[in-house]
């Protein structure tokens, strides 16, 4: 580096300046450290800061960074193969989650079966002849297809959107807003819950549940109450034989999986709970992570995309225990 950009007075005289100090060891070794010791520094400063991956990000985070579901509003959908998690949305379909606990805790849905496995497309689970008694729940509620988009704490992204004029997160789920019109609603990303119904709107009411098992079929979206989200266990059902009926649906019933319970966590005893909390959305921690998945710089990739997709945003789950021993 030239004497000339360290901008030192007395520096850009001339070489004879230089030549006369190094005939005397002291000074020589003087002009050597006011030389050297700021270009050190330089160096230090314009050295290239390193390039942020997601694990990098999820291992700095903070307690406070995480929070753990409400075991209120959390099910537990027990399988053959293991235990499925759900995080229900009563900010956006209160009536509906309402409902989806009332049935659970009369236990309507033990015993009812994986109907369907589309390929791509969606795992339904209900009642296959459509005959199981309903007791304190309603079998049908009215749509909430969106809702109000005030008092909303949404988290944008600066992302353009093909289906919505603005996507981001709302307390860890995947939404659309439309400023304009002050309207919100989930979006069909993988491992969404939504209530299933027939032609009329008001059909549903989550005696038929499906989650989304493949490509975000975001056409769907505000026309299909959508409840909640899959945060452990998606494995087990994107898992299950594909139905070889149209749609995905099973045509005999020993291609069906059975539903062996589900469960409210709150009413669960806590011994036998699965303690879970999520990376919250609303924090400097959270717009760090999205910028690392919108730009990747693990080793493998090459070509950083720009840019990223609300469906391509995984919220990070983790286990409680977990994150203790990490601290």
């Amino acid at each position: 580096m030239s004497a000339g950009h360290l901008r030192t007075p007395g520096l850009g005289a001339a070489p004879a300046r230089i030549a006369t100090f190094a005939r005397t060891p002291f000074l020589a070794a003087c002009v050597g450290m006011l030389i050297c010791a700021p270009a050190s520094r330089a160096a230090d400063t314009d050295a290239p800061r390193k390039l942020l991956t997601s694990a990098d990000v999820l291992a700095a985070s903070g307690p406070s960074d995480w929070k753990p579901l409400d075991p209120q509003n959390t099910l537990y959908v027990e399988l053959p193969s293991g235990r499925v998690i759900i995080e229900l949305a009563p900010e956006f379909a209160p009536h509906h989650v309402q409902n989806v606990l009332a049935l659970a805790r009369e236990n309507y849905y033990d015993g009812l079966a994986v109907v369907r496995s589309q390929d791509n497309y969606v795992v339904q689970f209900g009642d296959p002849e459509g005959k199981k008694p309903i007791r304190s729940a309603h079998r049908t509620v009215a749509a909430e297809f969106e809702r109000p988009s005030r008092g909303l704490a949404f988290t944008p992204l600066q992302d353009v959107d093909t289906y919505a004029p603005e996507t981001g997160f709302v307390d860890g789920f995947p939404a659309g807003r439309d400023i304009k019109f002050g309207r919100a609603w989930l979006v069909h990303c993988y491992g969404m819950v939504g209530a299933g119904r027939d032609n009329d709107v008001d059909s549903g009411g989550g005696t038929e549940l499906y989650v989304v098992n493949g490509q975000a079929p975001r056409h769907l979206d505000r026309n299909v109450t959508l409840l909640g989200r899959v945060v452990q266990g998606m494995e087990l059902l994107s898992a299950l034989p594909r139905g070889t009926g149209p749609m995905g649906f099973y045509e005999k019933p020993a291609q069906r999986t059975i539903i062996k319970s589900v469960r409210v966590a709150a009413d669960v005893p806590e011994s036998q709970r699965t303690e879970l909390e999520e990376l919250r959305t609303d924090t400097p921690t959270f717009t760090s992570y999205v910028e690392t998945r919108r730009n990747r710089h693990e080793e493998w990739f090459k070509v950083p995309a720009g840019r990223v997709d609300v469906c391509n945003v995984a919220l990070p789950v983790r286990t409680k225990a977990s994150a203790a021993g990490g601290r």
